[in-house]
């Protein structure tokens, strides 16, 4: 095979691998193509839930025409015995000849030891194929791992000044139909969907996929140090998805009691200046099982996450109106400080949506 097939295949598996994101945590979303030739035999993406893995689907559509075959795997095959066999044992067993991966696992459970049992059984093993490529479809999962915490994409829909509401609070809607189900299908590629108390309290929204068809709804996540929260469309909702709150040592008893009887899982976290620490709210979710966390705001919320430098991707909507200073801003107050110390994001992509502008920034 020629560096460039390796490039064509690798990059099939990556987006085969895609379609897992949102559905597969706390494992990660890995696609794997089995090439014969130039003739693709089998495909496989980690399904939902977490299993079965990449491999063994694809290794079942080509069955024993998997003999002697190159096999293209977005993440290094596991080698550990969870609820499934090791992957790399699977595919010694199919007796595949060679194995490109794109990246190693740094689960200290695999760690490179899935490519040491490739090559102890003969196969050859190639690696770091696409593998920028790789790390930014798998950050979620990666962050996870090396750092403890999920990945955080927030989403700001704003005015062209840079407000989310009236000064009365009217939002509904600044963006247009076509970015609101723009944001629906990105809610479905995230483990959880993630607002403070006051959106909440303002709009009491259900944080929901819909117009997507069947498919596993996100955790819906509330951020509030002392559940004084609403039981109302949220908490109605949670047989239609989990429902999990951040709070405060410090919440009531009773606002416990009321969510644990309505089915939300409650996760206690440390408090910081103003409200319950960001770095520790992500470690908890981390510790969940998160991978990757869409937030939706308020602009508290928002403003302490870019404060602590825990947002890694921002996605804005940019509407074609204007609110004035009137209006409400999409973020809190920020530390005060050098321009040069102001959270700074690289920009990835900018397009129409529908007669909004979607702008998409990388942590710098």
């Amino acid at each position: 095979m020629t560096a460039e097939t390796d490039r064509r295949f690798m990059a099939l598996a990556i987006a085969l691998g895609a379609r897992g994101l949102g559905r597969v945590w706390p494992n990660p979303a890995v696609g794997c193509v089995i090439v014969q030739g130039a003739r693709i035999l089998g495909r496989g993406w980690t399904q939902a839930g977490g299993r079965p893995h990449a491999e063994p689907v694809a290794l079942a559509q080509a069955g024993a025409g998997a003999r002697g075959a190159t096999v293209y795997v977005s993440l290094e095959p596991c080698s550990h015995h969870g609820k499934t066999p090791p992957c790399a044992d699977a595919l010694v067993a199919a007796g595949v000849a060679r194995v490109v991966t794109a990246l190693e696992d740094p689960d200290p459970r695999v760690s490179g030891r899935g490519h040491d049992r490739l090559r102890a059984a003969g196969i050859e093993v190639t690696t770091g194929v696409l593998a920028a490529e790789a790390e930014a479809m798998q950050a979620g999962f990666l962050s996870r791992i090396r750092h403890g915490r999920p990945m955080v994409t927030l989403k700001l829909a704003t005015s062209f000044d840079g407000r989310i509401a009236t000064a009365s609070g009217e939002s509904r809607w600044i963006t247009g139909p076509e970015a609101r189900h723009l944001v629906h299908a990105m809610r479905a590629r995230h483990d959880a969907v993630l607002v403070g108390g006051g959106t909440l309290r303002a709009d009491d929204p259900l944080l929901t996929v819909r117009g997507m068809g069947a498919l596993r709804q996100p955790v819906r996540i509330v951020a509030s140090a002392g559940l004084d929260l609403p039981l109302g469309r949220l908490a109605a909702s949670v047989p239609e998805g989990p429902v999990w709150l951040l709070h405060g040592e410090g919440a009531p008893p009773a606002a416990r009691a009321a969510w644990q009887a309505a089915g939300a899982q409650l996760l206690p976290v440390a408090q910081g200046g103003r409200g319950l620490d960001p770095a520790a709210m992500l470690l908890a979710l981390g510790q969940a099982g998160l991978t990757r966390v869409f937030c939706e705001g308020g602009g508290q919320l928002a403003a302490s996450l870019l404060a602590a430098a825990l947002v890694d991707e921002v996605i804005g909507f940019t509407a074609g109106l204007a609110l004035g200073a009137g209006g409400r801003p999409s973020l809190g107050p920020l530390p005060e400080g050098a321009l040069v110390d102001a959270p700074r994001f690289t920009l990835v992509e900018t397009r129409a949506v529908g007669g909004d502008v979607l702008h998409r920034w990388r942590r710098a």
